[in-house]
């Protein structure tokens, strides 16, 4: 599947009927209540790091009170997320910025909470993001965030055809790397949470979707090929999700008041 296809409307039609509108990721707005776990919200001001298509964005927004910066790499789906709060009647409480890899682009001290849900997953330099992350939240500030982990252990045959399939980059650490990491960049209070057996099962739904009651919508909307591949993607995700080698987590904590 092509880059360009893996961000045309009709996919992200297909993604948005998996996750729901707005959401380019598992959870919906429950995992936005748990990303915020702890935090005060009310006319704070959030970083939203891979907003995607900016409905946790307008969650924040619209049930917790905040003003939200959403940032992504991806411009078609910055132009959604632009598109959606418009809509919503949210453009002045949710602004999003199409970025390139590297330093953040805010001032220091710019956000009483930062938020990730996957993006985090995809960088390399993890130490560095974390110190640009707590560079930009203000003293006492929040952050949290969801991503897919990895066990440990070498790649399996099944984790590297899952990868294979999926045509990203991952640079996949464990739970614990996670925790060292954010201690090593100056964060407090840092506490993570082991949510492999709730994806685990939320995958499996899925995937029994996307074979089942989806299944013909996905032919309409990306044509047969590219719904076969999002649909043997799936499979083997779940293999990897239920052998426990591919893994997901929360990870938090506080710059130091």
């Amino acid at each position: 599947m092509s880059h360009e296809a893996e961000y045309s409307d009709n996919m992200v039609k297909l993604l948005e009927l998996i996750w729901g509108e707005g959401y380019m990721a598992p959870g919906g707005p429950g995992n936005v209540r748990k990303l915020l776990e702890g935090a005060e919200t009310a006319g704070k001001q959030i970083l939203d790091i891979g907003c995607g298509l900016g409905g946790p964005a307008m969650e924040m927004a619209r049930t917790h009170g905040a003003t939200v910066t959403g940032i992504d790499l991806e411009a078609p789906l910055i132009d959604r997320a632009s598109a959606y709060a418009r809509s919503a009647g949210l453009q002045k409480r949710c602004t999003f910025r199409c970025v390139t890899p590297g330093p953040l682009t805010f001032a220091d001290e710019s956000f009483d909470i930062v938020i990730s849900s996957g993006a985090i997953t995809q960088t390399d330099d993890k130490a560095s993001m974390f110190g640009e992350i707590l560079r930009v939240l203000r003293p006492g500030g929040h952050f949290a965030c969801y991503e897919w982990m990895s066990s440990g252990a070498d790649l399996s045959d099944d984790m590297r055809y899952w990868i294979k399939l999926e045509e990203l980059t991952y640079a996949f650490q464990t739970l614990d790397d996670y925790h060292q990491l954010l201690d090593a960049a100056g964060f407090e209070d840092v506490r993570t949470e082991d949510a492999s057996d709730w994806y685990r099962n939320e995958a499996q739904r899925e995937y029994e979707l996307l074979r089942g009651d989806l299944y013909e919508t996905a032919v309409e909307l990306i044509g047969q090929t590219d719904a076969d591949h999002f649909v043997e993607d799936w499979r083997a995700m779940v293999v990897v999700c239920q052998s426990g080698e591919m893994r997901q987590g929360y990870c938090r904590g506080r710059r130091p008041a």
